[in-house]
């Protein structure tokens, strides 16, 4: 062979050679830790190997895996597994498997979305995670039973959304208890009982959504004091005064009380300036509309089907607001509504 024919020979070794490395280098970097991995199988075993895991093969690299999140740039040789995923497919079907999840011991983000196969309880493995476990979000699914006191016992976690769902039963006291969490959403399912006053009271921005249950008794002393941002309380069994949520100095931005039995005295309330959406039809809300509406930035109004009166003010966005926002208050007048008789 000649010289030059053996140099490109060479070469080319070479270049295949490092394309090799440079490959296995990749699939490394994507692996993430073993324990991670098995436990991961482990999640996909239990839901009887469905086609939703199909990419979840052991001889991929886990961190390429639909719906499994990696730690890191892929810079370490073992990246851990930081958020699991699962949304939008009926063919997962089955009890949640705390035990394999609690396995993925750095585990900050738990998504279950529209996955309505999924059922039984809440697993009380989840507790496992409580100094990783930051976002827990399980909505439109089977699952039932009561939220549970011991996701309490989960001191990481800052987000909980389990609306949409069947769980019965009050709301636990507990979750006042919660050192990081801040956003709370319980909606649409068959809860009773009443709001635990305590609720979201160490949060420095706090949202509640409880909205489409069977709560009853009025809105806690205590929630006077928490920064809420917005609060959803629609559609449940609520009556009594809910004017200690407003204030002048709140940062309140969304406020949806509707469908309830709230009853107050709207002229005395001094709603905050940055308020974007109030929402209070269908409550035995009385006194006039406070004349500041019409300085503020409002992009949502409703306060139909209610006790109102006087005359609706006129300026500002106002005039966006048809009659179906103020209609069936006997007492008030103006437009868009029918003009007041003197």
């Amino acid at each position: 062979m000649r010289a030059s024919s053996l140099v490109d020979h060479c070469a080319t070794s070479l270049v295949v050679v490092v394309l090799l490395t440079a490959a296995a280098a990749a699939r490394t970097n994507n692996e993430c830790h073993s324990g991670d991995k098995a436990a991961l199988l482990a999640i996909k075993s239990a839901f009887g190997n469905a086609s939703y895991f199909n990419s979840w093969t052991p001889d991929t690299p886990c961190c390429e895996w639909t719906s499994v999140s990696c730690s890191g740039d892929g810079s370490a040789a073992a990246r851990r597994v930081v958020g699991v995923s699962l949304v939008d497919d009926a063919s997962l079907a089955g009890p949640l498997p705390g035990a394999a999840i609690a396995r993925l011991t750095a585990l900050q983000q738990l998504v279950l979305n529209n996955v309505p196969g999924v059922n039984g309880t809440i697993p009380r493995d989840l507790t496992r995670l409580n100094a990783t476990l930051g976002l827990l979000d399980i909505i439109s699914t089977g699952i039932s039973g009561p939220v549970p006191s011991f996701l309490s016992e989960i001191t990481a976690l800052s987000y909980l959304s389990l609306s949409s769902n069947k769980l019965t039963g009050p709301i636990p006291a507990s979750l006042g208890d919660m050192p990081n969490l801040y956003f709370l959403d319980l909606g649409y399912n068959r809860l009773t009982g009443t709001i635990p006053p305590l609720l979201l009271r160490k949060a420095s921005d706090a949202y509640l959504y409880l909205s489409h249950n069977k709560l009853t008794g009025g809105v806690p002393a205590e929630f006077a004091a928490v920064h809420f941002w917005t609060i959803d309380l629609s559609y449940n069994g609520f009556k009594g005064d809910a004017s200690s949520l407003f204030g002048a100095n709140k940062p309140l931005l969304n406020v949806d009380l509707s469908h309830n039995a709230f009853s107050f005295n709207l002229s005395g309330v001094q709603l905050p300036e940055g308020l974007n959406s109030l929402e209070l039809s269908h409550n035995d809300i009385y006194g006039d509309i406070p004349e500041m509406v019409v300085d503020m930035m409002l992009n949502y109004l409703n306060v139909s089907y209610n006790r109102l009166s006087g005359v609706v003010p006129a300026g500002g966005n106002m005039a966006w607001f048809d009659q179906s926002c103020f209609q069936h208050n006997k007492g008030l007048c103006g437009s868009p509504l029918p003009p007041c008789k003197h």
